[in-house]
Formats: structure tokens, sequence, C-alpha cells
């Protein structure tokens, strides 16, 4: 072996060592921006919640009238909450993109809803938040997707004045 070679074997092996450490570093570092994120237990936060429910109460009668700057109001706290909150951001910017279209498409805002609701199913459970008192969360069969709503009459914004009361609460 040339001297030469021995130089280019040691500086891969420096260089692969380097990549190596970085991936460790990187795989012990905590999660990018949670510091906001709520603790295991507590309440979901209101800032996501009460657009939300304005949104589902719309949805549920038939309008898309206010979906557009509630989904907005949502977009801006779950960009407060960090990393985990990216799927609640990324499903509400969607659905007021969904409500700004002329004339708006109901099904198309329900379908959106639908997604952001997942979104916030999802990070609900996975963290152990409860919904705020007096919010209750219900799921509909027909679309295999939840809500949250307020009061104990279901009010169901997938179907909304067709089929009302089509669901369960949780």
């Amino acid at each position: 072996m040339t001297e030469e070679q021995g130089l280019r074997i040691r500086g891969w092996g420096l260089v692969v060592g380097s990549v190596a450490a970085l991936a460790i570093a990187a795989a012990c570092a905590p999660a990018p921006q949670t510091g906001n994120t709520p603790k295991a237990g507590s309440e979901m936060s209101r800032a996501i919640v009460d657009p939300y429910l304005k949104i589902q109460a719309a949805l549920a009668d038939d309008s898309t009238e206010g979906v557009h700057s509630n989904a907005g109001a949502i977009v801006t706290a779950a960009t407060t909450l960090g990393a985990p909150a990216m799927k609640i951001d990324t499903a509400a910017l969607q659905l007021a993109a969904a409500s700004e279209a002329e004339p708006p498409d109901l099904a198309a805002v329900r379908d959106k809803f639908g997604a952001l609701s997942d979104a916030i199913d999802v990070y609900m459970t996975g963290l152990h938040l409860t919904p705020p008192e007096g919010v209750k969360v219900a799921f509909c069969p027909m679309v295999s997707k939840p809500w949250m709503q307020e009061g104990s009459t279901l009010a169901n914004p997938y179907y909304g004045k067709a089929m009302p009361t089509c669901g369960s609460f949780r």
C-alpha cells in the first residue's frame, strides 16, 4: 500500500467516524420546538379548541361562514405549540384554503375538517390531553372521523342538517 492510499483510508475513517458521531448526537438531542407542548393529562389548548368549535357548529349548520378565519386562528395557535402540532397546523392551512373557493365547496371543506379533526384527535391521544370542560368528542361511523363539540345533542359536521345526530359520543 502506498502512503497516499493509507492517507485516503485514514481520511475516510475519520469521515465515517464523524458522520456516526453526528448521527448519535442527533438521536440523543431533544425534539425540536417542544417547549410549549402541553404536559400529559392537561387540557387541550383553548386557542385551538374555541375556533375549531366555531367551524364545527358552522358545518353542522351546512355553512362555511367563518371557517377561513377560524382555521387561520388554529394555524396560529398550532404554530406556538411547536413541532408536535405540525399536523394540526398543516390540516388547518388546508381547511382555510378549501374554504376560500368561490363558491365554497361544502363537501371539500368537510373533508378538510375531517383531516383537521383526525390531526387534533391524534395529538390529544398521543399526549394524553383532555378536551376542555363542556367539550365532548364524538365519532361519525359514516366517515370514520371524530369531532369535538359542545352540548349533549349530537351536531354532526360531516353531514350537517341531512344527518345531524349520526354518530355517538366517545
